[in-house]
């Protein structure tokens, strides 16, 4: 099952959760702070691929999601019960099976999709952005430019693929980036 739209939750182990369960990609708010970074890039999902919003049957989780629809009311919600989501009593996405996962992914209508990978690792090595020794500073310059944000090679050519960036709009970045070497 491959979810077109960005999926918003708490946590890593909650992206855990998700990826054992399903092929997306997540955004982790990392709790209530969330900050101007990962607010910028949940609008770039919202606004290219939609967002699910997928946050823990808790107070916590109720909170943060309710910020994260008053500033984009048109987002997909998805929820898990409090019996899925309970372990040793704790309540969390992290705790539920995939069977659970993908029903309440299912019953927030998500989108699924057929992919065409348009970078690869090839086009990363070749722009720098992996393999050397200031791959990782390359990676946060043209992030910030592309409005994709910070990740290791592998989470930076996942978002460059699934936030739809064009070959024009990487080319361009890009070439930003090498001017202010």
């Amino acid at each position: 099952m491959k979810i077109k739209e960005i999926i918003v939750v708490e946590g890593r182990d909650d992206t855990d959760a998700i990826k054992k369960s399903v092929d997306a990609v997540t955004i982790e708010t990392h709790g209530y702070g969330i900050t101007k970074a990962t607010w910028e890039l949940i609008e770039k999902a919202y606004k290219e691929k939609g967002i699910i919003v997928f946050t823990d049957p808790d107070h916590a989780g109720e909170q943060i999601r309710r910020r994260i629809l008053e500033k984009f009311p048109d987002a997909k919600e998805a929820f898990l019960d409090r019996k899925a989501a309970r372990k040793d009593g704790d309540i969390g996405i992290e705790n539920a099976s995939p069977e659970s996962i993908r029903e309440a992914l299912a019953k927030a209508h998500c989108s699924m999709e057929e992919e065409a990978v348009h970078f690869t690792i090839d086009d990363m090595m070749a722009a720098g952005l992996v393999g050397q020794a200031d791959s990782s500073a390359r990676r946060q310059k043209l992030g910030k430019s592309l409005g994709i944000g910070y990740g290791n090679g592998k989470i930076f050519l996942q978002r460059l693929n699934k936030f739809g960036i064009s070959r024009e709009e990487f080319e361009k970045a890009l070439q930003e980036i090498q001017r202010y070497r």
